[in-house]
């Protein structure tokens, strides 16, 4: 068998975990699959390691992604498809079987803390999907609690905010009448239960929606005028801490203050887009995101929570050939199919070579499109480059241990892992 060698460069400053504040949240991000040509999942372990992020969250239960960062360290949030919320409702042993098939084989292993029941629910239209929502979280809630996982595994669901009926000035924010009827029993059950409620925040969506008004800087974490709140006094030098300070809002407005954490599920910028999509450019892209890693870094809340680190999960990992709409939602990714960076975010120049194929293959490459037999190794320190001491590391196909190449201390880096094909 001819050996292959997968080199993949990184090189970053913002990210390093010498400079990250003291107690800020590790960055999350999004690992969509809504293509045909991505790499298999260890290429991704990889570049996510590259990234620093140790928060990933799915939109599935994918067995191949859950096995692949078996002993990473990496915290998963898995999705419960929109398709199986109305059966979860209305068949409690339903929920119990999920479970059994997408959780307990991959725990302890692989660290799943959060189940989202499925996604944006409740500004869609279907009124069996909205009856059903919170049955079906009950349902699953019951499911993990007869196996003793309820302190482990948190069940909530995320929003887009269109379920606000206004969000600005953030003080004034509430949520829509026509919502309000399902979100505050939703609301009840992650206090009981104590699981976050989360958002999925786009300033993009406003910039492109009227350019002409909306201030680039403010949408982009870059100096600007900012705007303030009247009503409390609040300044806010970007758009997205006004957005989860409305939410914030609108959560007290149903009296439930701060029995309940807001997490950002989804926030990013395309690097590119139509005609008429203004702003989705890679420049804009990277100065969005590269930003806010640096706002995560900091450790810092919002200006109506200071003391409290919002944590963020970055959409997406790749970008997703075959997502519908406008051309700007097969660009939201940070890196391209073959792990280049789709713009510069301080992770400079991942190169992947030697994988063939599309699709995500296994690591025993039984998978879709080719897996690549790659062996992301467990050794003393840990192969995962984010423990304590930990740098970037040789691993092999036949390794049974890791070697060290550098350590994070070090602005530039370098990670060669040999596979087999």
């Amino acid at each position: 068998m001819a050996l292959r060698r997968l080199v993949l460069a990184a090189a970053f400053a913002v990210l390093a975990p010498e400079i990250a504040a003291a107690g800020a949240p590790a960055l999350g991000i999004n690992y969509g699959q809504v293509a045909d040509n991505l790499p298999p999942p260890q290429a991704a372990a990889v570049l996510l390691r590259a990234l620093n992020a140790t928060r990933v969250k799915l939109y599935d239960a994918d067995s191949r992604v859950l096995s692949a960062f078996a002993g990473s360290g990496a915290d998963f949030t898995v999705g419960l498809p929109d398709r199986l919320v109305p059966r979860l409702a209305a068949d409690p042993s339903a929920a119990s079987a999920w479970v059994r098939a997408n959780i307990l084989p991959h725990l302890p292993a692989t660290s799943i803390t959060a189940v989202t029941v499925g996604n944006e629910v409740l500004t869609g239209t279907d009124a069996t999907m909205l009856r059903s929502l919170l049955p079906a979280m009950e349902a699953l809630h019951a499911a993990l609690a007869a196996c003793n996982l309820t302190s482990r595994v948190a069940v909530t669901t995320a929003h887009s905010l269109a379920v606000l009926s206004s969000s600005f000035p953030p003080s004034a924010a509430a949520f829509r009448r026509d919502v309000l009827p399902y979100m505050s029993p939703l609301l009840g059950f992650l206090a009981k239960t104590g699981a976050p409620f989360l958002i999925n925040a786009y300033p993009y969506f406003a910039y492109k929606a009227d350019p002409g008004r909306v201030d680039l800087s403010y949408v982009l974490f870059e100096p600007n005028a900012g705007v303030s709140d009247a009503a409390t006094g609040l300044r806010y030098d970007n758009m997205l801490h006004a957005q989860v300070d409305a939410v914030r809002a609108a959560i007290c407005r149903a009296n439930y203050g701060k029995a309940v954490e807001i997490r950002v599920s989804e926030t990013g910028w395309p690097s590119q887009g139509d005609e008429d999509e203004a702003g989705a450019t890679p420049e804009n892209a990277a100065r969005y995101n590269g930003n806010l890693m640096r706002l995560v870094a900091q450790g810092k809340g919002t200006p109506a929570a200071p003391g409290e680190p919002l944590q963020v999960y970055v959409f997406a990992l790749f970008n997703e050939d075959q997502k519908p709409g406008p051309a700007s939602e097969r660009h939201y990714g940070l890196f391209k199919p073959d792990g280049t960076p789709a713009y510069d975010v301080s992770v400079k120049a991942p190169t992947i070579s030697g994988w063939k194929g599309s699709g995500s293959g296994s690591g025993s490459g039984n998978g879709t499109g080719g897996g690549t037999g790659l062996v992301v190794a467990q050794g003393p320190g840990g192969a995962d480059g984010i423990g304590p001491g930990t740098g970037y590391y040789t691993v092999s196909a036949a390794a049974s241990k890791v070697t060290p190449i550098c350590s994070h201390s070090m602005i530039g880096c370098s990670l060669a892992l040999s596979l087999l094909h």
